[in-house]
């Protein structure tokens, strides 16, 4: 029973953490509307539409782990029930999917996109492209920020799905 309480908490986590990414979603998308609305430069203007982009994109993802977190709340305690053991086996390996998730996409594939943007405002001198690239390293970081965190949470909560597997029940 310690483990669906265990993950009941990981995943009530999983929706705290959503709502940072919902949070930075509305900074990006205030941040698109101030630049349309006061931009007077030529820079400020082309930030429009990337914020406005990156917000959608943070809100997307923000809404979506946010809902898919909910709706596992109240299924992790009738799978408990139906078959504790095959619950905890099914956890392992989602964990392990997810960890190997995070270990390609959050710390290989994002790092790569940072460095290419970081290049894109060395190289171009167009203020569209600049702000793109500049708009692109603040999402990723974001992203990078927020999912080194559940990433943490994932291995400690998958550790605690191993020792229970374990040790059986």
């Amino acid at each position: 029973m310690e483990i669906l309480k265990l993950a009941t908490e990981w995943a009530k986590a999983e929706v705290f953490s959503a709502r940072f990414f919902i949070f930075f979603a509305l900074l990006f998308l205030t941040a698109s509307i101030g630049f349309w609305q006061l931009g007077k430069t030529d820079m400020a203007k082309a930030y429009t539409l990337p914020t406005l982009i990156a917000g959608l994109l943070i809100m997307a993802v923000g809404v979506g782990i946010f809902f898919a977190n909910k709706s596992r709340i109240t299924s992790f305690a009738q799978a408990y029930s139906d078959n504790p053991s095959e619950f905890v086996k099914s956890e392992i390996t989602r964990t392990e999917q997810s960890m190997g998730e995070y270990r390609t996409i959050v710390f290989k594939v994002i790092p790569f996109i940072i460095v290419a943007a970081s290049l894109l405002i060395v190289f171009m001198d167009k203020p569209f492209w600049r702000a793109t690239a500049i708009t692109t390293i603040a999402m990723m970081l974001v992203i990078l920020l927020v999912d080194s965190n559940a990433n943490a949470r994932l291995l400690t909560y998958h550790k605690h799905l191993e020792q229970v597997d374990k040790k059986g029940f």
